[in-house]
């Protein structure tokens, strides 16, 4: 972690391109953070402390302190942190002053930044008549709309080599997905009205039932080198990452040379779907492999990049690994996250107990035995087969 109390430290931080502050930890869960502007000048300060009550992190956006300057900076944004960490752990947080969906979204992202929700407000809330819907006044019918208008908006395939998009009709399961941020962000101020009543907003926001489908396309090891020996130079070290450990595309991206511990093969997962940072021991093959990737970079450099020095992102992966895809002859449906299905399906088949593999993978045991689980039942009904006379 940085040092954020020294200005020069903090001049020379990037902006990191999921918008996430450095921390600095003050005590045990107590985090005061920096984020450096995109445009220049004075960047943002930020709170993070771990609410026992609720089980999970609570945040704040301190603010750039614009009529602060020098070291004073670090001691009022210090100061702050430690104030709303006490306020926190003393269970008396007191409730923003919402008023509109649009806030109840603002402040989910305080609380829980991250690409996918950001962009799902951006892209389908905050541009829309839901936005502008009082939370006191919010009722089932107005989310209905919202859905409906959510299931009839394309959704975007890709952009040719002119740049012009290509269009799909949204599936059942992305409908799904791009629910559970509204959901999550209402959820967090709202209490679920009366059943069967025009007050249970929360009905309308059901998920698809059967939407969300088994991954079947999985690349065996010989295939996942037929995919790295057809990649370009800059990216075939993220993806040969995907190939490594189970790990979703965007967490490896988020990943910055700082989070790798050389000395204890340890590396530190900060940027995931659960939110909670989690750390995972390699072996000394891939912390090899890790180290490599760290030299010449800066503890806040991304540790992979593309060869401009910008982080992958998903529209950046997305078209180098369908050119590779096509090259290597591979199932047209691979993608990025096709490899980490694979991976956690060779954890699966190769004995490691699912509760291990949710570990890994920052994912629920329920989830896992949902996609995974015939694997083992297929391996179990194997090995009782071996025991016949």
């Amino acid at each position: 972690m940085p040092d954020l109390s020294k200005i020069g430290v903090r001049d020379k931080l990037k902006p990191r391109g999921d918008k996430e502050p450095y921390w600095q930890r003050l005590q045990a869960g107590w985090y005061v953070g920096y984020r450096p502007s995109q445009r220049g000048g004075k960047g943002a300060w930020f709170a993070r402390v771990y609410d026992e009550d609720a089980r999970k992190y609570r945040r704040k956006n301190l603010g750039a302190y614009g009529a602060v300057f020098g070291h004073e900076v670090f001691s009022k944004a210090r100061k702050d942190a430690e104030t709303f960490a006490e306020l926190v752990e003393a269970g008396g947080l007191r409730s923003e002053k919402l008023e509109t969906v649009a806030d109840a979204c603002r402040a989910y992202l305080e609380e829980k930044p991250g690409s996918i929700a950001e962009g799902v407000f951006r892209r389908h809330v905050y541009d829309d008549a839901i936005a502008r819907v009082k939370l006191d006044k919010l009722r089932k019918h107005h989310l209905q709309a919202w859905r409906k208008r959510l299931e009839k908006t394309p959704a975007l395939i890709s952009r040719s080599k002119f740049g012009e998009p290509r269009f799909k009709e949204r599936a059942a399961a992305t409908v799904n997905r791009d629910m559970v941020p509204l959901r999550a962000a209402l959820w967090r101020v709202l209490s679920p009205g009366a059943p069967n009543t025009s007050a249970a907003w929360q009905e309308a926001l059901k998920p698809i039932k059967g939407a969300d489908r088994r991954r079947e396309v999985y690349l065996d090891r010989s295939e996942r080198k037929k995919l790295l020996a057809a990649l370009s130079e800059d990216i075939e070290p993220f993806v040969r990452g995907l190939c490594l450990m189970p790990l979703r595309p965007g967490a490896l991206a988020a990943v910055k040379a700082s989070d790798f511990d050389v000395r204890t093969r340890t590396l530190t997962i900060g940027s995931d779907k659960n939110g909670v940072p989690r750390q995972i021991g390699v072996p000394e093959s891939i912390a090899e492999f890790l180290a490599e990737q760290c030299q010449d970079r800066s503890a806040g450099d991304p540790m992979f990049t593309r060869g401009d020095g910008s982080p992958w992102s998903k529209d950046k992966w997305k078209r180098p690994i369908k050119n590779a895809v096509i090259a290597a002859g591979l199932h047209s449906a691979t993608s990025a996250y096709t490899l980490r299905h694979s991976v956690i399906t060779d954890l699966i088949r190769a004995g490691l107990p699912i509760l291990t593999v949710g570990q890994l993978s920052d994912t629920s045991v329920a989830m896992v035995e949902k996609h995974y689980g015939h694997l083992v039942r297929n391996d179990a009904e194997y090995a009782l087969a071996q025991l016949v006379l």
